[in-house]
C-alpha cells in the first residue's frame, strides 16, 4: 500500500512540474498512477494536450524553426510519429507525411522504451548528430503529441545539449502553408545492426 501511495505521489508531483494543478492531476483519470513512468515519461495518453515546457529541451514554434533551419548546421530534423511494429517491419497503412529532411525514427517516444528500441534512437542520434552532443536536435511529431516531449526528455539525459521540441509538428507546419515531403522510416534493423 506504502508503494501505492508513493507512486501517486511522485505522479501529482511530475503533473505539478508539467503546469498542471494538483486537481486537474487528480482528476485528469482513473489511471493518473499510470500516466507517467518513474523516471518522469509520459507512458499513456500520448494523444492529449501538452505542457508549455519541454523537460530537457526549448519549445519552439513555426517560425523560430524556420529561423533555426536558416543557420548553419542546420539542426537535424527527427520525426518521432509512431507506427505500429510488428514481425520485425513497420505497418504503414497510410503514408507520412513529415518536414523536409527530416530523419523519422518511429516509436522512439515511448514513454518506456525496450532496449532494442533505445539502441535504434541511440544509432538514429549518433547519425544525426554526427556523433556531436552540442549538434541542435528538433523533434516533433503532430499537435498534442506527448512522444516527441518524451523523445526531448531523453535526448537530453543522453547529453545532448541543444534540443529543440516543435510541438506544433506537422500539423503546425501545414497550417502555416508549408510543405511536407513523404517519409520513411529509419531502418531499425540498420540502426541496431550498426552497433552490433
Amino acid at each position: 500500500m506504502n508503494s501505492i501511495l508513493k507512486r501517486l505521489a511522485v505522479v501529482a508531483l511530475a503533473g505539478l512540474t508539467l503546469g498542471q494543478t494538483h486537481a486537474e492531476t487528480v482528476t485528469g483519470g482513473s489511471n493518473i498512477d499510470l500516466m507517467f513512468s518513474w523516471e518522469g515519461f509520459r507512458i499513456a495518453r500520448y494523444r492529449s494536450p501538452t505542457p508549455d515546457v519541454a523537460e530537457g529541451g526549448e519549445r519552439i514554434d513555426t517560425s523560430v524553426l524556420q529561423a533555426l533551419i536558416r543557420q548553419q548546421p542546420r539542426p537535424a530534423l527527427i520525426d518521432v510519429q509512431p507506427v505500429r511494429w510488428q514481425d520485425g517491419i513497420f505497418l504503414l497503412t497510410k503514408p507520412r507525411f513529415n518536414l523536409p529532411g527530416s530523419l523519422w525514427m518511429p516509436n522512439v517516444g515511448l514513454g518506456e522504451l525496450a532496449p532494442d528500441w533505445a539502441e535504434y534512437f541511440r544509432q538514429g542520434l549518433l547519425q544525426a548528430s554526427s556523433g556531436d552532443r552540442d549538434y541542435p536536435l528538433v523533434f516533433y511529431c503532430t499537435a498534442d503529441c506527448w512522444m516527441s516531449w518524451n523523445a526531448v526528455k531523453r535526448a537530453s539525459q543522453w547529453g545532448y545539449r541543444q534540443v529543440y521540441w516543435y510541438a506544433e509538428g506537422t500539423d503546425g507546419w501545414q497550417e502555416a502553408d508549408l510543405s511536407l515531403e513523404k517519409a520513411t522510416p529509419l531502418p531499425f534493423q540498420l540502426a541496431v545492426g550498426l552497433q552490433k
